[in-house]
């Protein structure tokens, strides 16, 4: 079996190139993986498309990879929260692109595009804009929409721990996007707080199998995404 660690965030995310699509885990700040973003930032890569829950707080983490000028097109569900600022403005001004996708369905859309499920239908946002140019079908007298799989080529997620084979389990509620987000990417990278020996996490407990993790990094002591915004930090 591989050793799947990589010497540090930067090392990890080194080959991730212009016009590349990157899934980030994450809640708000439950599961940001915010070490690999920022060495995303740090790295250069540009005209990015970003696939996340929402778009960031403050200017840390994924906002100031929004705010350095990287992203292109963002996919999500929560453009807008307390504390996203950079978004807003940049949307306002043009400067980048948004899908909007109901919460439901962006996690499912990265299932079966993790799964080889090409497209499904669904009920939700029938009747609204986000189903106008859509293919529409009814089954069982309720109209449905077509909504595609996505898959992307990098995913950069958060785990609590992780062996060197890169089996991973998280801390509670922090997984949400992470799991099917690690089957849906050609490459994925995970940043954990502890790495341990092969054999070491009970099989019956690994919830991300290592056969769909390609890096490991780890990151002892984690930002706190809540804490840099209280503060008023900025990256870089």
């Amino acid at each position: 079996m591989i050793d799947k660690r990589v010497d540090g965030a930067a090392a990890a995310v080194a080959d991730i190139p212009d016009g590349a699509a990157v899934m980030i885990g994450g809640f708000g700040e439950a599961g940001s993986p915010i070490e690999l973003i920022h060495a995303l930032i740090d790295q250069g890569a540009s005209r990015l498309t970003v696939i996340s829950n929402n778009t960031g707080s403050g200017e840390v983490g994924l906002a100031a990879l929004l705010k350095a000028g990287r992203v292109a097109k963002v996919i999500c569900s929560f453009p807008r929260t307390a504390n996203s600022t950079v978004f807003p403005e940049l949307y306002r001004a043009g400067a980048v692109e948004l899908e909007l996708v109901p919460q439901g369905t962006l996690a499912e859309r990265i299932r079966a595009g993790g799964a080889g499920i090409p497209a499904f239908y669904t009920p939700t946002a029938v009747g609204t804009p986000l189903a106008e140019g859509k293919e529409h079908r009814s089954f069982g007298g309720r109209e449905h929409v077509l909504e595609r799989g996505i898959r992307a080529d990098f995913a950069l997620i958060k785990g609590r721990i992780a062996d060197t084979h890169g089996n991973v389990l998280y801390h509670r509620t922090a997984r949400n996007f992470a799991p099917p987000m690690a089957t849906a990417a050609e490459v994925t990278i995970v940043q954990v707080g502890a790495v341990v020996s092969a054999g070491a996490i009970d099989p019956e407990a690994v919830v991300t199998p290592g056969i769909f993790v390609d890096r490991v990094v780890h990151v002892p002591q984690p930002l706190q995404e809540s804490e840099l915004v209280a503060a008023g930090a900025r990256y870089p």
